[in-house]
């Protein structure tokens, strides 16, 4: 361990968000004075694959920002209807035509609530309108309110004036230079990128935008944006009020939250980009948890005091940080691998019941089994898809099997008979934070599928990997 890291501190944590049942983490890099000083990966996850990174999106998106007022393409203060004249006519609400980018980038549009859901309603070609057609509460710039169509708008802006999509905007300026490849991105409608989230990107590629901002926006001797919008971004723009979570109540910046120390990205489930200026160190997770104000605690208990640089390094510590690290893994599914009974399984589909899978259409309609000497065959069935592959027997079975639309899902999965009467199924979606469970009864010839998180967009099939 360099750097003046204590590696009990890193491993303090990884003991603590292991012994929480609340907590599943899937990816950590600890990086001090720009060197990565410790990472690890909870088998299946590994290094080099993309995940859905939810709202860390957000701090992409205004990293876009930066460089589209850099080139002059557009100014913080610009208003929206600047960049969409075409619906000048149908918003007369004064707030409404007031909104600037800085009031969106900073959550800030005056409206008191997240307003996807009714922007969407209002007009799903363009939400752009929908958002504007709905009048804000209060003044832009007064009040803090988490909502998505403001970043959406923001990207939108900016994919305009480039004639571009985000990622494509964002290649030469930021994912080039930074060496992060490949990505992707959600959109809607088809060929505008969403920005508020839908981006898929690998851990080491967070960990990289946390020290591009960490170092003020240069990266091997360039200035890749301005120092003064990283400043400006990662300040408090707006004040925010979560009585429940205290690092969301420090207040928001551009695309970034304030925390107790130094700032941060986040995404829903547990992705973080921790970037701490006092202790010149970033730190990059990736999850499957809804608990996040408690990795959040636990880093500032195990890890932050680690960061110090005052520690003596202990060796036994730093073997056993190094083992630890690299025998990191999730458990497999539990029951017994190979019943006797198994044959009784083969061919047979079960009706799924009281599934947590989603609230749309697109849900679980069957499972069906095929088992063999040393796997069980999966298929999830949906009104319009399908999905097939191999469940490992009391271990991860790691596949890429292709859905009805021909796109390639990784899938690990693991299976095992809880009883004569009860087969279960863990399958984890390799590039998003989701996990699925699923308890097939022989006996009546149902099955019930339940989500470790339902997936925000209500965990249909098609949705689960990176856009192709």
């Amino acid at each position: 361990m360099s750097q003046g890291v204590d590696p009990a501190g890193v491993l303090a944590f990884v003991d603590a968000v292991d012994a929480d049942p609340s907590v599943e983490l899937h990816g950590l890099m600890v990086l001090r004075h720009g060197y990565v000083v410790a990472e690890g990966w909870w088998a299946p996850h590994t290094a080099e694959r993309t995940r859905l990174l939810y709202s860390l999106s957000k701090s992409f998106t205004s990293t876009a920002l930066a460089f589209a007022v850099d080139e002059g393409l557009v100014d913080l203060d610009d208003t929206v209807l600047q960049h969409f004249p075409e619906y000048a006519d149908e918003v007369v609400d004064p707030r409404s035509r007031s909104l600037t980018l800085r009031h969106l980038i900073s959550m800030a549009s005056g409206h008191d609530r997240e307003m996807w859901p009714e922007a969407v309603a209002r007009d799903r070609e363009d939400p752009v309108r929908g958002f504007l057609l709905m009048p804000p509460e209060a003044t832009p710039g007064s009040a803090f309110a988490y909502s998505q169509p403001c970043t959406y708008t923001v990207a939108a802006v900016i994919q305009r004036r480039a004639g571009q999509r985000l990622s494509e905007y964002l290649g030469p300026r930021l994912l080039e230079p930074l060496g992060i490849d490949p990505v992707a991105w959600f959109s809607m409608p088809p060929g505008r990128e969403q920005g508020f989230s839908g981006l898929f990107a690998r851990t080491e590629d967070v960990a990289k935008l946390g020290q591009l901002y960490l170092q003020g926006g240069r990266w091997d001797g360039q200035q890749l944006i301005p120092e003064s919008y990283v400043a400006q971004a990662t300040s408090r723009a707006v004040a925010t009020a979560e009585p429940d979570k205290v690092d969301w109540s420090q207040g928001y910046g551009y695309g970034f939250w304030m925390a107790r120390h130094g700032y941060r990205g986040d995404g829903a489930f547990g992705q973080f980009c921790l970037v701490l200026p006092e202790q010149d160190a970033v730190v990059a997770i990736t999850g499957g948890t809804e608990a996040m104000q408690t990795v959040l605690d636990q880093v500032w208990e195990h890890l932050l005091p680690s960061l110090g640089g005052g520690a003596e390094i202990v060796e036994d510590a730093h073997a056993h940080l190094v083992q630890r690290l690299r025998a990191l893994r999730l458990p497999p599914c539990p029951g017994t691998p190979s019943p006797a009974w198994r044959e009784h399984w083969s061919g047979t589909t079960f009706s799924v019941v009281d599934s947590s899978v989603g609230e749309t259409a697109s849900t679980l309609s069957s499972v069906a089994v095929e088992t063999t000497h040393g796997s069980v065959g999966i298929t999830l069935h949906e009104p319009d898809n399908a999905l097939t592959f191999a469940a490992g027997a009391g271990e991860w079975l790691v596949t890429e099997p292709s859905d009805a639309s021909g796109d390639d899902v990784p899938v690990a999965a693991s299976a095992g008979w809880i009883d004569d009467d009860t087969l279960r199924v863990e399958a984890i979606f390799l590039e998003t934070p989701h996990r699925l469970d699923v308890e097939c009864s022989l006996s009546t010839g149902t099955a019930r599928a339940t989500w470790r998180g339902t997936p925000l967009d209500g965990g249909r099939l098609k949705r689960l990997h990176r856009p192709r």
